[in-house]
Protein backbone atom coordinates (compact mmCIF):
# COMPACT_ATOMS: atom_id res chain seq x y z
CA UNK A 1 0.00 0.00 0.00
CA UNK A 2 1.24 3.49 -0.87
CA UNK A 3 1.40 5.92 2.03
CA UNK A 4 1.54 9.64 1.40
CA UNK A 5 -0.15 12.25 -0.80
CA UNK A 6 -0.87 11.52 -4.45
CA UNK A 7 0.76 14.83 -5.42
CA UNK A 8 4.02 14.19 -3.56
CA UNK A 9 7.13 15.94 -4.88
CA UNK A 10 10.25 14.13 -6.08
CA UNK A 11 12.99 16.17 -4.42
CA UNK A 12 15.73 14.44 -6.40
CA UNK A 13 14.58 16.33 -9.49
CA UNK A 14 14.90 19.75 -7.82
CA UNK A 15 17.95 22.00 -7.67
CA UNK A 16 17.09 24.76 -5.22
CA UNK A 17 14.54 25.44 -2.50
CA UNK A 18 13.67 28.53 -0.45
CA UNK A 19 12.25 28.32 3.08
CA UNK A 20 10.57 31.53 4.30
CA UNK A 21 9.96 32.34 7.97
CA UNK A 22 9.32 36.02 8.62
CA UNK A 23 8.65 35.99 12.35
CA UNK A 24 10.51 36.31 15.66
CA UNK A 25 13.76 34.67 16.80
CA UNK A 26 12.17 31.64 18.45
CA UNK A 27 9.89 30.99 15.49
CA UNK A 28 12.87 31.01 13.15
CA UNK A 29 14.88 28.59 15.31
CA UNK A 30 11.92 26.22 15.39
CA UNK A 31 12.13 25.94 11.59
CA UNK A 32 15.69 24.54 11.74
CA UNK A 33 14.61 20.86 11.48
CA UNK A 34 12.88 21.62 8.17
CA UNK A 35 16.23 22.38 6.54
CA UNK A 36 17.85 19.26 7.99
CA UNK A 37 15.06 16.97 6.76
CA UNK A 38 15.09 18.48 3.25
CA UNK A 39 18.87 18.11 3.00
CA UNK A 40 18.79 14.54 4.27
CA UNK A 41 16.25 13.59 1.60
CA UNK A 42 18.05 15.36 -1.24
CA UNK A 43 21.76 15.96 -0.47
CA UNK A 44 22.32 17.77 -3.77
CA UNK A 45 19.47 20.23 -3.13
CA UNK A 46 20.61 23.79 -2.35
CA UNK A 47 18.39 25.20 0.38
CA UNK A 48 18.17 28.93 1.15
CA UNK A 49 16.36 30.78 3.91
CA UNK A 50 14.53 34.12 3.92
CA UNK A 51 14.17 35.72 7.36
CA UNK A 52 14.22 39.10 9.06
CA UNK A 53 17.75 40.45 9.44
CA UNK A 54 17.70 40.44 13.23
CA UNK A 55 16.92 36.69 13.28
CA UNK A 56 19.69 35.68 10.88
CA UNK A 57 21.91 34.30 13.66
CA UNK A 58 19.32 31.62 14.34
CA UNK A 59 20.09 29.96 11.00
CA UNK A 60 23.45 31.01 9.61
CA UNK A 61 26.10 28.28 10.03
CA UNK A 62 23.29 25.69 9.79
CA UNK A 63 25.01 22.90 7.82
CA UNK A 64 21.99 22.34 5.54
CA UNK A 65 21.59 25.99 4.46
CA UNK A 66 23.36 27.39 1.40
CA UNK A 67 22.40 31.06 1.74
CA UNK A 68 20.44 33.22 4.18
CA UNK A 69 18.58 36.15 2.58
CA UNK A 70 17.22 38.87 4.84
CA UNK A 71 14.48 41.45 4.97
CA UNK A 72 15.42 44.59 6.92
CA UNK A 73 12.59 46.09 8.94
CA UNK A 74 14.36 49.46 8.79
CA UNK A 75 13.96 49.62 5.00
CA UNK A 76 10.66 51.38 5.60
CA UNK A 77 12.58 54.27 7.20
CA UNK A 78 14.61 54.95 4.04
CA UNK A 79 11.76 56.54 2.13
CA UNK A 80 9.71 55.12 -0.77
CA UNK A 81 12.55 55.14 -3.31
CA UNK A 82 15.13 53.80 -0.89
CA UNK A 83 12.86 50.99 0.21
CA UNK A 84 11.96 50.14 -3.38
CA UNK A 85 15.64 49.90 -4.31
CA UNK A 86 16.39 47.53 -1.44
CA UNK A 87 13.33 45.41 -2.13
CA UNK A 88 14.30 45.16 -5.79
CA UNK A 89 17.84 44.04 -4.93
CA UNK A 90 16.45 41.32 -2.67
CA UNK A 91 13.98 40.19 -5.31
CA UNK A 92 16.70 40.13 -7.97
CA UNK A 93 18.91 38.00 -5.73
CA UNK A 94 16.05 35.57 -5.08
CA UNK A 95 15.05 35.43 -8.76
CA UNK A 96 18.63 34.67 -9.79
CA UNK A 97 18.54 31.51 -7.66
CA UNK A 98 15.69 30.05 -9.76
CA UNK A 99 13.97 28.11 -7.00
CA UNK A 100 12.07 24.94 -7.83
CA UNK A 101 10.41 24.77 -4.40
CA UNK A 102 9.22 27.41 -1.92
CA UNK A 103 8.24 26.44 1.62
CA UNK A 104 6.42 29.29 3.36
CA UNK A 105 5.86 28.77 7.09
CA UNK A 106 3.83 31.74 8.30
CA UNK A 107 0.88 33.93 7.40
CA UNK A 108 3.09 36.73 6.03
CA UNK A 109 1.73 37.93 2.64
CA UNK A 110 5.25 38.24 1.22
CA UNK A 111 5.38 34.44 0.90
CA UNK A 112 2.37 34.31 -1.41
CA UNK A 113 3.70 37.18 -3.50
CA UNK A 114 7.09 35.52 -3.88
CA UNK A 115 5.55 32.15 -4.73
CA UNK A 116 3.91 33.84 -7.71
CA UNK A 117 6.67 36.25 -8.69
CA UNK A 118 9.51 33.71 -8.51
CA UNK A 119 7.50 31.18 -10.54
CA UNK A 120 8.66 28.20 -8.49
CA UNK A 121 7.36 24.91 -9.81
CA UNK A 122 6.15 23.93 -6.36
CA UNK A 123 5.15 26.07 -3.37
CA UNK A 124 3.71 24.92 -0.05
CA UNK A 125 2.16 26.99 2.76
CA UNK A 126 -0.35 26.68 5.64
CA UNK A 127 -4.02 26.52 4.67
CA UNK A 128 -5.29 29.44 6.72
CA UNK A 129 -9.10 29.40 6.67
CA UNK A 130 -9.41 33.20 6.69
CA UNK A 131 -6.90 33.90 3.94
CA UNK A 132 -8.35 35.18 0.64
CA UNK A 133 -8.60 33.09 -2.49
CA UNK A 134 -5.47 34.76 -3.86
CA UNK A 135 -3.46 33.18 -1.04
CA UNK A 136 -4.74 29.70 -1.76
CA UNK A 137 -4.09 30.04 -5.48
CA UNK A 138 -0.49 31.17 -4.90
CA UNK A 139 0.64 27.72 -3.77
CA UNK A 140 0.64 24.30 -5.39
CA UNK A 141 0.27 22.60 -1.99
CA UNK A 142 -1.50 23.76 1.18
CA UNK A 143 -1.08 21.92 4.47
CA UNK A 144 -3.83 21.79 7.05
CA UNK A 145 -3.40 23.31 10.48
CA UNK A 146 -4.76 21.32 13.44
CA UNK A 147 -8.12 23.00 14.19
CA UNK A 148 -8.37 21.85 17.81
CA UNK A 149 -5.38 19.72 18.77
CA UNK A 150 -2.45 21.41 20.48
CA UNK A 151 0.55 20.55 18.33
CA UNK A 152 4.12 21.72 18.85
CA UNK A 153 5.26 24.38 16.43
CA UNK A 154 8.16 22.21 15.24
CA UNK A 155 5.71 19.53 14.11
CA UNK A 156 3.47 22.13 12.45
CA UNK A 157 6.49 23.36 10.46
CA UNK A 158 7.33 19.78 9.49
CA UNK A 159 3.74 19.32 8.32
CA UNK A 160 4.73 21.43 5.32
CA UNK A 161 7.10 18.63 4.32
CA UNK A 162 4.62 15.88 5.13
CA UNK A 163 2.19 17.54 2.74
CA UNK A 164 4.62 17.10 -0.16
CA UNK A 165 5.40 13.49 0.71
CA UNK A 166 8.32 13.73 3.14
CA UNK A 167 7.91 11.91 6.46
CA UNK A 168 10.51 13.16 8.97
CA UNK A 169 12.41 10.53 10.90
CA UNK A 170 12.59 10.55 14.68
CA UNK A 171 16.29 11.40 14.63
CA UNK A 172 15.82 14.41 12.29
CA UNK A 173 13.62 16.63 14.41
CA UNK A 174 16.06 18.21 16.84
CA UNK A 175 16.70 21.93 16.70
CA UNK A 176 19.91 23.01 14.99
CA UNK A 177 21.83 26.07 16.15
CA UNK A 178 25.58 26.48 15.57
CA UNK A 179 27.21 29.02 17.88
CA UNK A 180 30.53 29.03 16.04
CA UNK A 181 34.11 29.05 17.28
CA UNK A 182 34.33 32.83 17.68
CA UNK A 183 31.33 32.93 20.04
CA UNK A 184 32.63 29.96 21.99
CA UNK A 185 36.04 31.53 22.51
CA UNK A 186 34.61 34.87 23.63
CA UNK A 187 32.19 33.23 26.08
CA UNK A 188 34.91 31.00 27.52
CA UNK A 189 36.92 34.14 28.25
CA UNK A 190 33.93 35.85 29.91
CA UNK A 191 33.23 32.80 32.07
CA UNK A 192 36.89 32.61 33.10
CA UNK A 193 36.75 36.25 34.22
CA UNK A 194 33.82 35.39 36.49
CA UNK A 195 35.38 32.15 37.75
CA UNK A 196 32.60 30.02 36.24
CA UNK A 197 33.53 26.51 35.19
CA UNK A 198 31.99 24.53 32.34
CA UNK A 199 28.76 22.97 33.72
CA UNK A 200 29.48 24.76 37.01
CA UNK A 201 26.66 27.31 36.91
CA UNK A 202 22.93 27.78 36.28
CA UNK A 203 21.85 30.12 33.50
CA UNK A 204 18.81 32.26 34.37
CA UNK A 205 17.17 34.42 31.70
CA UNK A 206 14.07 35.95 33.36
CA UNK A 207 13.06 38.43 30.66
CA UNK A 208 11.12 38.50 27.42
CA UNK A 209 10.15 41.12 24.87
CA UNK A 210 6.62 40.52 26.20
CA UNK A 211 6.38 41.60 29.87
CA UNK A 212 3.17 39.59 30.37
CA UNK A 213 5.28 36.43 29.96
CA UNK A 214 7.66 37.41 32.77
CA UNK A 215 7.90 36.45 36.43
CA UNK A 216 7.72 39.39 38.88
CA UNK A 217 11.11 40.75 39.95
CA UNK A 218 10.56 39.95 43.65
CA UNK A 219 9.88 36.28 42.89
CA UNK A 220 12.84 36.01 40.55
CA UNK A 221 15.05 37.57 43.23
CA UNK A 222 13.80 35.16 45.90
CA UNK A 223 14.49 32.29 43.53
CA UNK A 224 18.07 33.47 42.92
CA UNK A 225 18.71 33.80 46.65
CA UNK A 226 17.35 30.29 47.27
CA UNK A 227 19.65 28.84 44.62
CA UNK A 228 22.62 30.71 46.05
CA UNK A 229 21.93 29.35 49.55
CA UNK A 230 22.31 25.88 48.03
CA UNK A 231 25.73 26.81 46.73
CA UNK A 232 24.74 27.32 43.09
CA UNK A 233 26.47 29.88 40.90
CA UNK A 234 24.07 31.88 38.72
CA UNK A 235 24.67 33.60 35.38
CA UNK A 236 22.06 36.23 34.49
CA UNK A 237 21.34 37.29 30.91
CA UNK A 238 18.96 39.65 29.15
CA UNK A 239 18.58 41.15 25.70
CA UNK A 240 20.14 44.60 25.16
CA UNK A 241 16.66 46.11 25.36
CA UNK A 242 15.56 48.78 27.81
CA UNK A 243 12.69 46.92 29.46
CA UNK A 244 14.63 43.68 29.90
CA UNK A 245 17.63 45.50 31.36
CA UNK A 246 15.30 47.39 33.72
CA UNK A 247 13.87 44.06 34.90
CA UNK A 248 17.39 42.74 35.59
CA UNK A 249 18.25 45.90 37.54
CA UNK A 250 15.10 45.47 39.64
CA UNK A 251 15.86 41.80 40.28
CA UNK A 252 19.43 42.54 41.32
CA UNK A 253 18.21 45.33 43.59
CA UNK A 254 15.96 42.88 45.43
CA UNK A 255 18.34 39.89 45.51
CA UNK A 256 21.18 39.63 48.00
CA UNK A 257 23.10 36.86 46.24
CA UNK A 258 26.12 37.53 44.06
CA UNK A 259 25.55 36.70 40.40
CA UNK A 260 27.52 36.89 37.17
CA UNK A 261 25.56 39.42 35.13
CA UNK A 262 25.97 39.21 31.35
CA UNK A 263 22.78 41.16 30.61
CA UNK A 264 22.95 43.13 27.38
CA UNK A 265 26.52 41.97 26.73
CA UNK A 266 25.96 38.95 24.51
CA UNK A 267 24.82 38.54 20.94
CA UNK A 268 22.66 35.55 19.98
CA UNK A 269 25.59 33.32 19.09
CA UNK A 270 27.31 34.13 22.39
CA UNK A 271 24.07 33.49 24.27
CA UNK A 272 23.95 30.03 22.66
CA UNK A 273 27.57 29.36 23.61
CA UNK A 274 26.91 30.44 27.20
CA UNK A 275 23.82 28.25 27.47
CA UNK A 276 25.77 25.27 26.12
CA UNK A 277 28.22 25.67 29.00
CA UNK A 278 25.50 25.84 31.67
CA UNK A 279 24.49 23.00 33.94
CA UNK A 280 20.86 24.06 33.65
CA UNK A 281 18.82 26.78 31.97
CA UNK A 282 15.86 28.55 33.61
CA UNK A 283 13.63 31.02 31.82
CA UNK A 284 10.21 31.96 30.52
CA UNK A 285 8.63 31.19 27.15
CA UNK A 286 11.08 33.09 24.93
CA UNK A 287 13.79 32.62 22.32
CA UNK A 288 16.54 31.90 24.92
CA UNK A 289 14.46 28.93 26.13
CA UNK A 290 14.42 27.54 22.58
CA UNK A 291 18.15 28.24 22.27
CA UNK A 292 18.75 26.19 25.42
CA UNK A 293 16.81 23.31 23.89
CA UNK A 294 18.87 23.56 20.70
CA UNK A 295 22.06 23.41 22.76
CA UNK A 296 20.69 20.38 24.66
CA UNK A 297 20.93 22.12 28.03
CA UNK A 298 18.37 20.79 30.55
CA UNK A 299 15.66 23.42 30.86
CA UNK A 300 13.18 24.66 33.45
CA UNK A 301 10.55 26.76 31.69
CA UNK A 302 7.97 29.04 33.34
CA UNK A 303 4.74 29.26 31.35
CA UNK A 304 1.78 31.58 31.78
CA UNK A 305 -0.66 32.61 29.04
CA UNK A 306 1.20 30.73 26.26
CA UNK A 307 0.88 26.99 25.81
CA UNK A 308 3.69 24.61 26.67
CA UNK A 309 2.36 21.91 24.34
CA UNK A 310 2.82 24.23 21.38
CA UNK A 311 5.88 26.18 22.52
CA UNK A 312 7.63 24.13 25.21
CA UNK A 313 11.32 23.10 25.25
CA UNK A 314 11.77 20.78 22.30
CA UNK A 315 13.47 17.38 22.65
CA UNK A 316 15.59 18.24 25.67
CA UNK A 317 15.24 17.12 29.31
CA UNK A 318 12.97 19.73 30.87
CA UNK A 319 10.39 20.62 33.46
CA UNK A 320 7.43 22.97 32.97
CA UNK A 321 6.42 25.28 35.81
CA UNK A 322 2.84 26.48 35.33
CA UNK A 323 -0.15 27.33 37.47
CA UNK A 324 -2.60 24.60 38.33
CA UNK A 325 -5.01 27.14 39.80
CA UNK A 326 -5.93 28.94 36.58
CA UNK A 327 -8.12 26.78 34.34
CA UNK A 328 -8.18 29.67 31.87
CA UNK A 329 -4.56 29.07 30.83
CA UNK A 330 -3.20 28.92 28.25
CA UNK A 331 -5.37 31.80 27.08
CA UNK A 332 -2.96 33.43 24.62
CA UNK A 333 -3.86 36.88 25.93
CA UNK A 334 -1.37 39.65 26.66
CA UNK A 335 -2.13 39.52 30.36
CA UNK A 336 -5.43 38.92 32.11
CA UNK A 337 -8.09 40.77 30.14
CA UNK A 338 -5.36 42.27 27.97
CA UNK A 339 -4.04 44.12 31.03
CA UNK A 340 -0.37 43.16 30.42
CA UNK A 341 -0.15 41.29 33.76
CA UNK A 342 -0.66 37.50 33.84
CA UNK A 343 -1.81 36.30 37.25
CA UNK A 344 -1.01 32.71 36.31
CA UNK A 345 2.64 33.88 36.32
CA UNK A 346 2.67 36.54 39.02
CA UNK A 347 1.28 34.03 41.53
CA UNK A 348 3.74 31.25 40.71
CA UNK A 349 5.83 30.76 43.90
CA UNK A 350 9.64 30.41 43.79
CA UNK A 351 9.22 27.04 45.54
CA UNK A 352 7.57 25.63 42.40
CA UNK A 353 10.60 26.55 40.29
CA UNK A 354 12.97 25.16 42.94
CA UNK A 355 11.10 21.86 42.94
CA UNK A 356 11.46 21.70 39.15
CA UNK A 357 15.20 22.36 39.43
CA UNK A 358 15.56 19.60 42.01
CA UNK A 359 13.60 17.17 39.89
CA UNK A 360 15.64 17.90 36.76
CA UNK A 361 19.00 17.79 38.50
CA UNK A 362 18.08 14.54 40.24
CA UNK A 363 17.48 13.05 36.80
Amino acid sequence: MHYGPADAIDLTRLRRALVIQLRHHGDVLLTSPVFAVLKNRAPSLEIDALVYAETRDMLDLHPAIARVHVVERRWKDSGPLGRLAREWRLFAALRARRYDLIVHLSEHPRGAWLARALAARYAVAPDFARKPRLWKRSFSHLFRLPPHARRHRVEVNLDALRRIGIQPGEDERRLVLVAGEEAQRSVDALLAEQGLADKGFIHFHPGSRWPFKCWPAERAAAFIDALARRGERIALTAAPEERELALIAEIRGKASARVADFSGKLNLKQLAALTARARLFIGVDSAPMHIAAAMQTPTVALFGPSGELEWGPWRVPHRIVASGEHPCRPCGNDGCGGGKVSECLTRLPPEAALAAVDSLLAR
